[in-house]
């Protein structure tokens, strides 16, 4: 059976790796919030005076630590909008902020423009405080008149973020998109219209670039996990899920995006994914952002990184340096490379240019001809003789594997079963 094909958008996304995740909303300005602890209530919107606000810091921020793409959420679950939306008056037009003249979506795009950053949009239509709906979309009280009235809300916003900014990279639905049939907006048929070609994270399951999530927020992808899938997700991440590996005999290709803060979610203020003054103790070290990278890029999916604005409108100085220590550590990795080689077929043999320590394999298929490897080995030369130093089964995008230091002089890659002849796009060995 030939493998399912991603779109030419979600092999642009695949290629991108590392991308970031902007929170801001109005509890960074009022950390006792807990909108569904005090539902009916929302904070002032006068509160929202970040006098330092500058979005080419988070932009710079962004490309310091490797990331190529940057998804600004745009409207969290407070309902307060980072935009003048004119659907309502919950959002920065009726804060101090630049006399109300702010808009901090339009802000980020020209940064992302600036520094050569893909841009993505996150908007929660399955929450709003300031609109009384909770997940999954619906109005608390059930009433078909403020439900529709919500749905209204909910067209109109996506209607100005898809079509007053520019094309955008990515769509981030937290929690999914509640479809038409069981009460929701008709967001699908907008965004064809008005987003094609971006990739869509849980969006509805008729669009053709959709994304999966990969089932918690721990910078965690299973191995393997396959690009192509039999379940498809619409989960705010409050509980972990172990049944979104994918499946190699999936019908859709939906790849999974690992999504996760960059502090402590077990120690930081909502989960790590907002900032609260004090807690710059909670950044994860730099150890286990490496380790993620390689539990989540290493594993055929992209990472995705939380990044804190804090209440003047910055990222803090603490996060600045860790994602710089990230970035820097990234492409030291990377150049550690000693050699590589592509090529088609069942057998793949890596000539070292002299005896060196391997400790790292990199292998990359041509998803563009679907994943096709479904079982492979290792083997390294050394003093004349082979010996099996790894096995695998998925391949997909990209998968690192860390094998145990060898010194040798080659490497042979064999594929033990497959859908079709392997095309392998990168077959690299690293160490030193």
């Amino acid at each position: 059976m030939c493998p399912v094909l991603p779109t030419p958008a979600q092999q642009r996304w695949s290629d991108c790796e590392v991308g970031v995740l902007i929170h801001y909303d109005i509890p960074v300005f009022e950390p006792t919030y807990s909108f569904r602890d005090q539902w009916g209530y929302v904070p002032d919107a006068g509160i929202f005076r970040p006098a330092q606000l500058d979005t080419d810091q988070w932009l710079q921020t962004a490309v310091a630590a490797g990331a190529k793409y940057a998804v600004l959420v745009a409207k969290h679950c407070s309902g307060f909008c980072l935009w003048p939306t004119q659907a309502h008056e919950y959002s920065v037009a009726n804060t101090p902020w630049r006399d109300g003249q702010g808009d901090i979506v339009g802000d980020f795009f020209a940064s992302c423009q600036k520094y050569g950053l893909l841009p993505g949009l996150y908007y929660s239509s399955s929450c709003n405080a300031f609109c009384n709906v909770d997940n999954p979309g619906l109005v608390r009280d059930g009433n078909p008149v403020a439900q529709q009235r919500y749905n209204d809300i909910v067209m109109r916003q996506l209607t100005e973020l898809w079509t007053n900014y520019g094309p955008l990279f990515e769509i981030w639905f937290d929690g999914g998109a509640l479809p038409p049939e069981q009460g929701g907006p008709d967001v699908a048929s907008l965004l064809q219209r008005l987003q094609p070609e971006a990739v869509v994270f849980q969006g509805p399951e008729q669009l053709p670039s959709l994304l999966r999530w990969v089932g918690n927020e721990r910078g965690l992808a299973p191995y393997p996990c396959w690009g192509t899938t039999q379940t498809l997700t619409r989960e705010g991440g409050e509980k972990e899920r172990r049944d979104l590996a994918g499946s190699p005999a999936g019908d859709r290709y939906a790849p999974a995006e690992t999504d996760m803060p960059n502090r402590d979610q077990r120690r930081a203020y909502a989960g790590g994914w907002f900032w609260r003054e004090g807690e710059d103790d909670t950044l994860y070290p730099l150890e286990h952002l490496q380790d993620c990278y390689l539990t989540s890029v290493g594993r055929n999916s992209n990472l995705l990184f939380g990044m804190v604005i804090d209440d003047r409108g910055l990222v803090p100085a603490a996060d600045q340096q860790q994602f710089a220590e990230f970035g820097k550590w990234v492409e030291e990795f990377q150049a550690r490379a000693l050699a590589e080689t592509a090529g088609e077929g069942d057998r793949l043999v890596l000539n070292l240019h002299q005896a060196a320590t391997v400790d790292h394999l990199i292998l990359m298929e041509d998803t563009a001809l679907g994943e096709r490897v479904r079982a492979y080995r290792v083997e390294a030369k050394q003093r004349g003789s082979w010996q099996e130093i790894a096995t695998g089964s998925c391949i997909g995008h990209k998968h690192i594997q860390p094998v145990d230091p060898i010194c040798c002089d080659a490497l042979r890659w064999t594929c033990l079963e497959s859908a079709e002849s392997p095309q392998i796009r990168r077959f690299a060995a690293l160490g030193q």
